[in-house]
């Protein structure tokens, strides 16, 4: 299979925000916004990422967070696309967090 990584890749390298699980093969990371708006944006976006990439999250949201967990469940293992889901995510993320924050209309 041509997603598996190498024996010796570096997460901490590649993903440093994330925790790695070798044992349960799975990365993970809790993102927080300002608010549900800026939280649901981010899923909104992943959400049409991981469509593209036909590799998609297991995820859950509170409010400000959304708390992910990757892996491939096919290869049960950490693959390629769990790296470029979660470098897309973190991306995501910088930009969502870069915009003003929500003000509610009254």
């Amino acid at each position: 299979m041509t997603n598996l990584l190498p024996l010796d890749f570096d997460f901490h390298q590649a993903i440093p925000l994330w925790k790695i699980n070798s044992e349960a093969q799975v990365i993970s990371r809790e993102f927080t916004f300002t608010d549900f708006t800026q939280a649901f944006e981010f899923m909104s976006l992943c959400a049409q990422y991981a469509n593209e990439l036909d590799h998609h999250p297991d995820w859950s949201n509170s409010w400000n967070k959304v708390f992910v967990n990757l892996s491939t469940h096919s290869a049960k293992k950490i693959t390629r696309l769990d790296i470029q889901m979660a470098k897309q995510m973190d991306v995501y993320a910088l930009q969502i967090s870069a915009h003003r924050p929500h003000v509610p209309l009254r």
